[in-house]
């Protein structure tokens, strides 16, 4: 008969073996994604450049960081580029010139924002966008590690004056040089760190814009014209695609502060609409692409207005 404790070491032993097992074939699984999408240091020309330079008005000052997505990787001429076309986009809606600034690196992790802003520290954005969290999650970095750090850039950010924008971590489930379980495993962490990020960003006074669904559905079926030649990466419409739902948050922070300050007199009771606690937009806007979230005045840290994007 065999004895209860010895059974009991047996099977942890054995889901242990099983378990290192698993997770050294999600390595080995990683190492040949990494391998098939390949890596560079190159950079697309640079974006740096005042947009609508013939339009009225003194530049709005824009500084983008943040990791590939944010650079535009692949892309050959710079007004292909994520921040070009940011500056371009927001000199239209808002009707001013826009004053482009740059410093983000292919393969950065969130731990390395700081040194991003810090090459810029006589620049003093108006608004920053930051696209970060793939490589935290391709990296095993630990979610509310990642979120904490982000939370800490966008609060010295606020703090100097600067509104923030981020587009939190794309589903990473629906890259085909990821094969199963790995996706799985994949788009499970990538959702989780979006919502701990909207979490960490809301708390620190920026605005969250989930990015969840735009390697989803629509890049799925739309592969040959979403993705770059890597199939990792997005093509000029598939950055496109993605700065289509960031220039709107950056406007609407930009006529929020203005708007706060010329009504500063006039504080308002009235609850939003759509006002939900902080996780539960976290949780809505990871399962819904383009949906901004933002700490709502005069309620408190731990609530949120969740503006959903409208689809064609």
């Amino acid at each position: 008969m065999v004895r209860p404790r010895r059974a009991a070491a047996t099977a942890l032993i054995g889901g242990g073996a099983t378990l290192s097992g698993f997770y050294g074939f999600l390595i080995g699984e990683a190492m040949l994604a990494r391998r098939a999408i390949g890596t560079t240091d190159a950079r697309p020309p640079s974006p740096d450049a005042i947009y609508g330079d013939d339009l009225p008005g003194a530049p709005i000052r824009l500084l983008v960081i943040g990791d590939s997505a944010a650079v535009g990787y692949g892309m050959t001429t710079a007004d292909a580029t994520p921040p070009a076309m940011l500056g371009i986009g927001l000199a239209h809606v808002m009707d001013a010139p826009v004053e482009v600034r740059s410093q983000a690196v292919v393969g950065a992790q969130t731990s390395e924002l700081m040194g991003q802003i810090e090459r810029e520290a006589d620049f003093e954005p108006h608004v920053a966008v930051i696209v970060v969290g793939t490589n935290d999650v391709t990296h095993q970095v630990p979610p509310s590690t990642s979120a904490r750090l982000l939370g800490d850039v966008v609060r010295h950010l606020v703090d100097s004056g600067c509104e923030v924008v981020v587009g939190t971590t794309p589903d990473l489930g629906t890259i085909r040089p990821i094969m199963q379980p790995l996706r799985a495993v994949a788009r499970r962490w990538s959702r989780n760190l979006a919502r701990k990020q909207t979490i960490a960003v809301v708390g620190a006074g920026g605005r969250a814009v989930s990015l969840a669904d735009l390697l989803g559905d629509l890049f799925v079926e739309n592969r040959d014209i979403m993705f770059g030649l890597d199939n990792f990466h997005p093509s000029e419409r598939g950055y496109a695609n993605m700065v289509s739902v960031l220039v709107p948050a950056v406007a609407a922070s930009l006529r929020e502060k203005n708007r706060l300050l010329a009504y500063a007199s006039y504080p308002t009771t009235e609850p939003p609409r759509d006002l939900m606690s902080v996780h539960a937009a976290a949780a809505e806007a990871a399962e819904n692409a383009g949906t901004q979230v933002v700490q709502e005045a005069g309620h408190g840290r731990r609530w949120a207005t969740v503006l959903r994007r409208r689809r064609a």
